[in-house]
């Protein structure tokens, strides 16, 4: 009897390490990388780190994030993307085109997810935004005829200009899509428009020298991280030049800037959180549609056209989504 009781006793403590390390194993911790061109965007980021957290997912628990920043030198970026791959990460977020670019072109078999790009089918990173057919899919700000109506708007802001200039980054195979996306909204509204490149923030100067001496009314100022993290500058020298310009981003409003139209760029970083989610839980980039912006935000500025002394319609005004008084 003794022994049996012994017996049972040695059984049940076996059981009970048992359960309780199995209960102290740790859970896994899910290994992502994140690639940007430019510096770290911190309002950006604490979106992404909010969609995570809203599925549960909490850094230094249960998934760990390799940065990687270019510090605004794109070629930096094939080095940093070939350096995730290699530390084996489950998926690789990018945001912007040069930096999902490289993540491409560094795998085709690590999940890659746009956190934010602009046309990602007319630049080639995509077959489709309804079957991506690769490892890549996410999230785009770009929509049809958005350079139309950025335009337009402009032209209802501005008193009729008789040239607008849109300043295009070098290297940015988005700006070429952009550019030619313009070139046909100017046609319809019979607008001259002016192509002012730059390869880095030193070039802005020169390049509204260039804006002004070709007698340039108003500006347009595309999507580009490089553009973003240099906002103020930009912002700037268009008050200092008294140009009316359309952002495509309310960063630059926000930042002193007269007028942005676009998507809540904030909520495409938290949103790529569920695709990374998705990704995790088994699903493959080339059965996740690319999602498209449905909501586009327009901001101005009062203080930033008083300052250039332009008077905003009131028709204008009644559909903005914020005014800054």
């Amino acid at each position: 009897m003794t022994k049996k009781i012994l017996l049972f006793a040695l059984c049940s403590l076996v059981l009970a390490l048992g359960f309780s390390a199995q209960a102290q194993q740790p859970k896994k911790v899910h290994r992502i990388g994140f690639l940007r061109a430019a510096a770290p965007p911190e309002p950006f980021m604490e979106a992404f780190r909010q969609g995570l957290q809203e599925l549960d997912y909490v850094e230094g628990k249960n998934i760990a994030i390799e940065y990687r920043w270019a510090e605004g030198k794109p070629d930096r970026l094939a080095e940093l993307a070939a350096e995730l791959v290699r530390l084996n990460v489950e998926v690789i977020v990018a945001a912007g085109a040069n930096a999902i670019q490289a993540a491409k072109n560094a795998t085709s078999t690590v999940p890659i997810v746009m956190a934010a790009s602009g046309d990602a089918v007319g630049s080639g990173l995509v077959a489709s935004l309804a079957r991506p057919g690769s490892n890549v899919t996410g999230l785009t700000l770009q929509s049809p005829d958005l350079s139309g109506k950025r335009l337009e708007l402009l032209r209802e802001v501005a008193p009729k200009p008789s040239v607008v200039a849109v300043l295009l980054k070098s290297g940015n195979p988005l700006h070429t899509v952009a550019w030619k996306e313009t070139q046909a909204a100017a046609q319809a509204l019979k607008v001259k428009l002016q192509s002012v490149q730059v390869r880095e923030a030193e070039d802005f100067e020169k390049a509204f020298t260039i804006m002004t001496r070709e007698r340039a009314g108003a500006l347009v100022v595309p999507l580009d991280p490089m553009f973003n993290d240099h906002r103020a500058t930009i912002v700037g020298l268009a008050a200092k030049n008294r140009l009316p310009a359309m952002y495509a981003e309310r960063q630059y409003v926000e930042a002193g800037g007269l007028v942005s139209y676009g998507a809540n760029a904030s909520d495409t970083y938290r949103r790529a959180a569920v695709y990374v989610d998705k990704i995790l839980k088994g699903a493959k980039p080339a059965d996740l549609p690319v999602e498209q912006p449905t909501k586009f935000e327009l901001f101005i500025d009062l203080k930033a056209a008083k300052q250039i002394g332009l008077t905003i319609p009131p028709n204008v005004l009644a559909r903005a989504d914020k005014v800054i008084k």
